[in-house]
């Protein structure tokens, strides 16, 4: 016998005691062996069952933990249905263009030979030049980004025949007064 199972009380399952037979050793409470044998295996019968009940519990809190974030999307559902009541209110002040914006600007004449000799606002001849760009096509075709320039865009562009959109502008707005 080993030493352990001897203080191993009789209520432990001995069958999973670590370096011990697995057979029951006799209980210091009770004389008889048959008795011990009987009470731990009762005993240990219901602490397998526990154990397998264990899971079954665990299941049914990840349930309800699947259920308490569709209750806390539902409380987050309201909020957003208040906003869209919201946002009618906020359409009712409609947003006035800056003024900036629509100032109308005098183009140079190397400028004026593509998007016109009017006065036209930033925006529009932005819209103008990218409508004259894409009509010739002048967008180079593997790298979008890039500009390829005409006679009439190399004169805007200070004689670059390759330029990036996002440096057109900062071109174009030295045309404008």
């Amino acid at each position: 016998m080993c030493a352990s199972a001897k203080r191993v009380p009789p209520s432990r399952d001995l069958s999973r005691s670590s370096g011990c037979s697995t057979r029951p050793t006799r209980s210091p409470l009770s004389g008889d062996d048959s008795a011990a044998a009987t009470k731990s295996a009762t005993k240990a019968a219901p602490k397998k069952a526990a154990k397998k009940a264990a899971p079954k519990k665990a299941a049914p809190k990840k349930a309800a933990a699947k259920k308490a974030p569709a209750k806390k999307a539902a409380t987050k559902a309201a909020p957003k249905k208040a906003a869209a009541k919201k946002a009618p209110a906020k359409k009712a002040a409609k947003r006035a263009p800056n003024p900036a914006f629509m100032k109308p600007l005098t183009p140079s004449a190397e400028l004026a030979a593509i998007v016109g000799d009017k006065g036209l606002p930033r925006t529009e001849v932005v819209k103008k030049l990218w409508a004259y760009i894409k009509k010739n096509g002048l967008q180079d075709q593997k790298n979008k980004r890039q500009i390829n320039a005409d006679d009439k865009l190399k004169k805007v562009f200070g004689g670059k025949s390759s330029v990036s959109m996002f440096d057109m502008t900062k071109l174009v707005s030295k045309h404008l007064s």
